[in-house]
C-alpha cells in the first residue's frame, strides 16, 4: 500500500484524469451491453522501467471496484519489448472506459522511470546523485518525482515551500552573495535546505565564504567543475546543472561533483508506447 499522501494524491490525479476524459458520460461504451465482462491485456512495444502501477489500477477501480487487475512484472523492473504487463478482468464499459486514462499514467511515469534509469546507469562507479528538478508536467508533480525514486534517481525539492534554492534574480534583488545568504540563514528553519546557484569560480568563493553547504554549479564546464571540486574541498556539496545529456551526464560525474540535476528526466517525456487488447470473456 502507497503512503497516505501518496495514496491521497493518486486518488486526486485519477480523478481529476478520469473527469477530463469521462466528463458526464462516455458515449462510446453505450454501444457495450450493460453488464458485458471482458477482460484485457497490456503489452509493451518497447524495453522500460515499470511505472505507475498505482495510478494504473486506480482508474478501473474507481469504475469498476471489482475488477481485477494480475501483473506479470512489479514497479520498478525492466521489461523488454513485446511482453504483457498485465492482465485486467471486469466490466466491459469499464475496462473500455478507464483504458485511455490508465494508459496515460502508465505510459507516462514508465518514460519518466526508465530516462532515470539510464541516467543513473551511466553515473555508477561515481559518487554522484542523479536528481530531477521543477521541470515537470502540469498536476503531475508528486506523479513523476515518484517515478524519478522508482527509476533509481532522487528528488530536489518538491517545489517553493520545502526547499530555498537562491538564483542569480534573487542575488540581484539582494545586493550580493554575502546578503542573500545572511538573509536566507536568519529566517530559513533548520530542517529547511539552503541551496545557491553561482555562474563562475568567484562567486562559488563567495558563496563558500558566506557559509553556503549546497553549492548550484549552473552551466560551469568541465574544467571548471573539476576546479569547483578542488577548490571547495568537501566544505559544502557541490551540484552541477545545465544542459547535460546521456552522452555527457559520466564526464560531468567524473569531475567529483556529488549532485547532477537533469530537467530532462521530467520535461523531455516520450511516453512509452503500450497496448491494451480487450476479449470479451
Amino acid at each position: 500500500m502507497p503512503h497516505t499522501s501518496l495514496a491521497h494524491q493518486i486518488r486526486s490525479d485519477v480523478i481529476n484524469a478520469l473527469a477530463e476524459d469521462i466528463g458526464t458520460g462516455d458515449l462510446t461504451a453505450q454501444l457495450i451491453a450493460e453488464h458485458t465482462l471482458a477482460h484485457a491485456s497490456v503489452i509493451t512495444r518497447e524495453d522500460m522501467v515499470l511505472c505507475g502501477t498505482l495510478w494504473f489500477e486506480e482508474c478501473f477501480l474507481t469504475i469498476d471496484p471489482n475488477c481485477k487487475i494480475e501483473w506479470k512484472f512489479k514497479e520498478g523492473d525492466t521489461v523488454e519489448a513485446k511482453q504483457m504487463l498485465c492482465e485486467i478482468h471486469g466490466n466491459a464499459r469499464a475496462l473500455l472506459s478507464a483504458e485511455r486514462p490508465a494508459l496515460n499514467f502508465l505510459q507516462t511515469l514508465s518514460a519518466v522511470a526508465t530516462q532515470t534509469r539510464r541516467y543513473v546507469d551511466a553515473v555508477k562507479g561515481t559518487q554522484a546523485k542523479v536528481l530531477d528538478t521543477r521541470k515537470t508536467l502540469p498536476s503531475l508533480r508528486i506523479a513523476q518525482k515518484y517515478a524519478v525514486k522508482v527509476g533509481g534517481g532522487y528528488n530536489q525539492r518538491i517545489g517553493l515551500f520545502d526547499g530555498v534554492l537562491i538564483k542569480e534574480n534573487h542575488i540581484a534583488a539582494a545586493g550580493s552573495i554575502g546578503k542573500v545568504m545572511e538573509h536566507a540563514f536568519q529566517i530559513t528553519p533548520p530542517n529547511v535546505s539552503i541551496q545557491i546557484e553561482v555562474e563562475s569560480l568567484q562567486e562559488l568563493d563567495e558563496a563558500l565564504n558566506a557559509g553556503a553547504k549546497l553549492i548550484l554549479l549552473d552551466n560551469f564546464s568541465l574544467t571548471d567543475m573539476r576546479l569547483a571540486v578542488t577548490h571547495a574541498a568537501n566544505r559544502a556539496e557541490l551540484e552541477a546543472s545545465g544542459g547535460i545529456t546521456l552522452e555527457s551526464i559520466r564526464h560531468v560525474a567524473e569531475t567529483g561533483v556529488d549532485r547532477i540535476s537533469i530537467g530532462a528526466l521530467t520535461k523531455d517525456v516520450k511516453a512509452i508506447d503500450l497496448s491494451m487488447r480487450l476479449h470479451l470473456s
